[in-house]
């Protein structure tokens, strides 16, 4: 019997397991926790921190508006969302499912009219 020569090299199931292994990783890279080096920071006295605001709107079943926890009338909301900065702070959208769609449209319009970019409407699991 005689052998062939081995001029050939199959990588096709090589390919195979590094691609498994590659979305092995990538599924597994989003859960790993972000270790950081802790290091004792010096102060300065003109830092100014970077404050992001959450702010809590609800709308109950009968169409009453309330701004983080507290009664407000719609235009008293929309003085209140028109001083935020629309870049930075948090909207987060409360709405009782039993209230009247045209409740949550109108917050939604103020909130479009400024431009906010970090809305959050709130529903159960």
């Amino acid at each position: 019997m005689r052998r062939e020569r081995f001029d050939k090299m199959n990588v096709v199931p090589f390919i195979d397991i590094v691609l498994v292994l590659l979305v092995i990783i990538l599924a597994t890279s989003n859960f790993v926790k972000n270790q950081s080096i802790k290091v004792d920071l010096p102060s300065a006295s003109s830092q100014k921190t970077p404050e992001k605001k959450s702010i809590h709107i609800s709308i109950d079943k009968e169409g009453k508006y309330f701004y983080d926890k507290a009664p407000l009338s719609l235009e008293a909301i929309k003085t209140k969302l028109l001083s935020l900065d629309p870049k930075k702070d948090l909207i987060s959208l409360y709405m009782d499912k039993s209230s009247a769609f045209e409740y949550f449209v109108s917050i939604i319009d103020i909130l479009k009219s400024k431009g906010f970019e970090n809305i959050s409407i709130i529903t159960k699991k």
